[in-house]
């Protein structure tokens, strides 16, 4: 084997990957390999804590790769910020001009005058 690629191995008792030894990624993180269930549980005190953290790293990747977006309408046109939700508890829509202005940049206005 060239020194370039990696090894697969048992992240429990070190078995490389091969023909016969067919290893599985943990379901939750994929970041480690285990060649058999009884190594995967053996393996959990010390694996959890870096498990849990990756999980929620591929979750976040997940839901933020979806493009749910925000959009455009729901940010103020004046101070550009986005509009908490519910939007109409948040702003005003002005038919005038047949925007929504958050109720902070609606306030400065009637201060200014």
């Amino acid at each position: 084997m060239s020194g370039d690629q990696a090894v697969d191995v048992c992240a429990n008792c070190g078995t490389e990957s091969s023909d016969a030894v067919k290893l599985k990624k943990c379901n939750a993180c994929h970041l480690v390999k285990y060649c058999s269930v009884g190594c995967q549980k053996a393996h959990r005190k010390q694996h959890k804590g870096a498990c849990k953290k990756r999980a929620a790293e591929l979750k976040d990747e997940q839901l933020y790769g979806q493009g749910l977006a925000r959009s455009e309408r729901d940010s103020c046109p004046i101070c550009t910020l986005p509009i908490p939700f519910p939007l109409a508890g948040h702003s005003r829509f002005f038919t005038c001009c047949m925007k929504m202005v958050c109720y902070g940049c609606g306030l400065a206005a009637q201060k200014r005058g």
